[in-house]
């Protein structure tokens, strides 16, 4: 079984304090996901800025109609500089999400996502991968690099 690693760098025209605020509330989420994914917050009353320890249940529809729940705990914080998720429950055997923040200057942070992960059901999990998953987690991972280029590059 392989471990997987996604690694995503985007240049943001915009302050810390700001860019800080709109990825760790986790109902901004749902703004950088794409629509085809049918995704849907199940936790209630979530808390304006996420913590160490805090659970986020979803439902995600990644392949089509196939719906999967999604559990995922919020590992580490480090406020304006990175946080980590992790999957609990979900479509994925592991997966481990980290999010690094780096000041370049006072309106440019420099973000990267990192994702390592392994997939279910051996040698099926890794021929998926190879003809569906990696294409499809691109595509995600492209959305979500457009849309934040919208909210914050393009104002």
């Amino acid at each position: 079984m392989k471990l997987h690693k996604l690694e995503r760098i985007q240049i943001i025209k915009s302050d810390i304090e700001s860019v800080w605020k709109f990825f760790s509330r986790p109902e901004n989420l749902n703004d950088i996901t794409p629509p085809d994914m049918n995704f849907e917050i199940l936790t209630k009353d979530l808390p304006d800025e996420i913590y160490p320890g805090l659970i986020i249940q979803y439902k995600v529809s990644p392949f089509g109609g196939i719906k999967f729940n999604w559990v995922t705990e919020i590992k580490h914080v480090i406020p304006k500089k990175l946080f980590v998720d992790e999957q609990i429950f979900g479509p994925y055997k592991f997966w481990h999400h980290l999010h690094f923040f780096e000041e370049i200057d006072k309106n440019t942070i420099k973000m990267t996502d990192r994702v390592y992960y392994k997939l279910p059901f051996l040698i099926f999990g890794e021929l998926a991968h190879a003809f569906i998953i990696r294409k499809r987690l691109n595509e995600i991972f492209d959305y979500r690099f457009e849309t934040i280029n919208k909210i914050f590059n393009e104002m």
